[in-house]
């Protein structure tokens, strides 16, 4: 009787306490709001509509070094773990919202002395017990445990997203690395080929000195020629290797890269409908990363907050118990407990206090780090913009004085084989062909890299690969 009482009158507080739960603060997050322009410079078209990256890139070879990157990359590997890790912390967190139900059995034997006897003689006891029961388990009438809970997943989401950053991240760091050394491979050959020219001067120059039909100058001016374009193409075989072991890194895998030139890829680059700047706040997963941490951060305030708050736990059990064994599951043998509890934080040295602080202020900075990232996206697809405007036009300059180079060397040729001109004219002539050559070739791949990180710039396809 006096169990039953017990039981009700601890029970009969839980309606009261229920309908405090409208003192605690459940204020929405009101998302901040970047400041972007109404429009990109030199916009293009309207709304931006994915393409998946193998379809925009199109060059058999890229979309393979790329896939391979996909496959082997070790930062992929490590964001796919990020996301089983923030998936299995969640469902940690989550699991606090429900009981811990534990199955127990027992067996106990004890003895009592005659002297401590009431019936003046030692007494030997057993029991055994088998039950099931729950312990401290809170009812989050404030809503703690379910704040928790969003702040862990949108963590969850987070890494989710960040996964897709990491993914887009390396399809265009691998594209833009071979386009890189697509580059150099052009331009070695050009290099390859004035080198070759620099030798067959300087035999030349090298026996008009020996039979006294040329000045020393001639041959040493030739000389310094060669040595200037040897140097240039080592510089550039250099870079071409460390190049290529950044990719292989990149990729994951000692692969065979296969050597193109620049005019031996299939890239024809499409131009992209960029759409609004406000467009970025779903296109690109790095701004819905930092958009669900900022959510998770909210939720850790609604946590924080809710801790002022009495916690309020149930601890019980249920089950049956006998002297012997084979009496456990006989009538009238159960037991039962039931032990509501409440906890109501009087003296805490500030420590709840400063815990609200801690978590706006991280709020404060993931609400920093949401306008800079949304931020750096516009200046990314600006600056790509502005690349594809201003190298395009640079490479139409480019064009034609590559053709009046070429035109001013064969004419320097010809012009030496009538006797008009000395062979040093020649070699002036080849030297800026040269030069011009190299920063057509630079530019030509800087306008193609420009292409790729407009695409990314944008988000990419990841609005066909969304998470969850």
């Amino acid at each position: 009787m006096f169990c039953r009482f017990y039981l009700h009158s601890s029970l009969a507080i839980l309606p009261i306490l229920a309908l405090l739960t409208g003192c605690q603060n459940t204020a929405p997050l009101i998302k901040p709001e970047p400041v972007l322009p109404a429009h990109y410079p030199f916009q293009q078209g309207g709304t931006y509509h994915a393409l998946p990256w193998s379809d925009y890139v199109g060059d058999p070879t890229l979309v393979r070094i790329a896939r391979l990157a996909l496959t082997y990359n070790y930062d992929l590997k490590i964001a796919a773990l990020r996301i089983r890790e923030a998936q299995a912390a969640y469902g940690i967190q989550r699991s606090e919202l429900w009981p811990s139900i534990l199955g127990s059995s027992s067996y106990e034997r004890s003895r009592v002395p005659a002297d401590l006897s009431p019936v003046g003689r030692a007494v030997t006891t057993e029991q055994y017990t088998v039950g099931v029961g729950i312990s401290q388990w809170e009812l989050d009438l404030w809503g703690r445990i379910r704040s928790l809970n969003e702040a862990a997943l949108q963590q969850f989401f987070a890494s989710e997203y960040n996964q897709l950053a990491v993914r887009n991240s390396i399809i265009q760091q691998s594209i833009q690395t071979y386009l890189t050394l697509a580059e150099l491979e052009k331009r070695i050959y050009y290099a390859e080929g004035s080198v070759q020219n620099y030798e067959k001067s300087v035999r030349i120059f090298k026996r008009r000195y020996e039979v006294g039909a040329g000045s020393k100058v001639e041959y040493m001016q030739a000389q310094t020629l060669l040595s200037n374009g040897r140097a240039l193409l080592t510089q550039l075989q250099n870079v071409q290797d460390m190049t290529a072991n950044y990719l292989i890194q990149l990729i994951g895998q000692p692969v065979e890269v296969p050597r193109l030139g620049l005019d031996q890829l299939n890239f024809k680059p499409v131009v992209l409908q960029t759409g609004l700047p406000s467009e970025l706040l779903l296109n690109r997963p790095d701004i819905r990363a930092a958009e669900a941490l900022l959510y998770s951060q909210h939720a850790n305030i609604q946590a924080a907050r809710a801790a002022f708050f009495p916690r309020i736990a149930l601890t019980g059990s249920f089950g049956t118990a006998s002297t012997e064994l084979e009496g456990l599951f006989k009538s009238g043998s159960s037991v039962w407990s039931i032990a509501p509890s409440i906890t109501l934080p009087i003296f805490t040295a500030g420590q709840l206090k400063n815990n609200v602080i801690l978590a706006e202020v991280r709020q404060d900075i993931a609400v920093a780090d949401y306008e800079k990232t949304v931020q750096n996206a516009f200046r990314e697809v600006a600056d790509a913009l502005v690349d594809q405007r201003y190298l395009s036009q640079q490479l139409q300059i480019q064009d034609q004085g590559l053709a009046a180079f070429r035109e001013t060397a064969r004419l320097a040729q010809l012009r030496y084989d009538n006797g008009a001109v000395g062979y040093l004219d020649v070699l002036d002539a080849q030297r800026s062909l040269l030069t011009a050559e190299q920063q057509w070739i630079e530019t030509q791949s800087a306008l193609m890299q420009s292409y790729i990180s407009l695409y990314f710039a944008l988000g990419g396809d990841s609005r066909l690969v969304q998470p969850g």
